[in-house]
């Protein structure tokens, strides 16, 4: 997803941070590949976390359109990728988002900007998985919603039990989706994208 890189207020001093960090870790913050780090960690960290300058629901109701669909509606393999609020490292995957209209629809790609705005501050999977349903459900007020995110945890895999293979999978669902058909009907469809990553 492409978005204008206008970095945010601080950088500077943010890039200062890193220079000391890498000071802290018995590096030499001078030397000549690492000249340039502090700024650029800087850089990378503000696009990593620019859904905080973000408003998802905005996003939702600048695409709100009166129709009489009523049957489900699913936006699959999603690419999130986030940074965990933990350890500050990455966790990527893909989100699968289903909703059941209730005389309003909005924008598909207004929903992979919600799941993009919500992945980009730090996170832990199991919050995100529950904004990312609360805000299409506040928004839209649909009949029912369901997301499913699946990911790979930098924190698991680089460090601490190094589980190399494992994958986290978080469900948040309501309104029809109480009922067992509708999630099984959802889980069916995008069962051939699970863990495809």
């Amino acid at each position: 997803m492409e978005y204008n890189t206008e970095y945010r207020e601080g950088l500077e001093e943010l890039a200062s941070h890193y220079k000391e960090i890498l000071g802290l870790l018995d590096e030499n913050p001078e030397r000549e590949g690492l000249l340039k780090t502090p700024m650029r960690v800087a850089k990378a960290m503000q696009v990593l976390t620019r859904g905080y300058g973000m408003d998802p629901r905005k996003v939702l109701t600048d695409a709100i359109f009166k129709e009489d669909y009523d049957k489900m509606v699913i936006v699959k393999d999603i690419d999130v990728f986030s940074i965990c609020e933990h350890h500050m490292l990455p966790f990527y995957g893909k989100a699968h988002v289903a909703y059941f209209p209730n005389k309003c629809i909005t924008g598909l790609s207004k929903i992979v900007r919600v799941v993009d705005i919500f992945s980009h501050r730090l996170q832990v999977q199991e919050r995100m998985t529950l904004q990312i349903r609360q805000c299409i459900e506040e928004t839209l007020n649909p009949l029912g919603v369901m997301v499913v995110v699946e990911a790979r945890h930098m924190c698991m895999q680089m460090r601490g039990v190094e589980a190399h293979n494992s994958i986290t999978t978080t469900m948040e669902y309501s309104g029809v989706f109480n009922e067992e058909s509708h999630r099984e009907e959802f889980m069916k469809l995008i069962k051939h994208s699970t863990n495809n990553f």
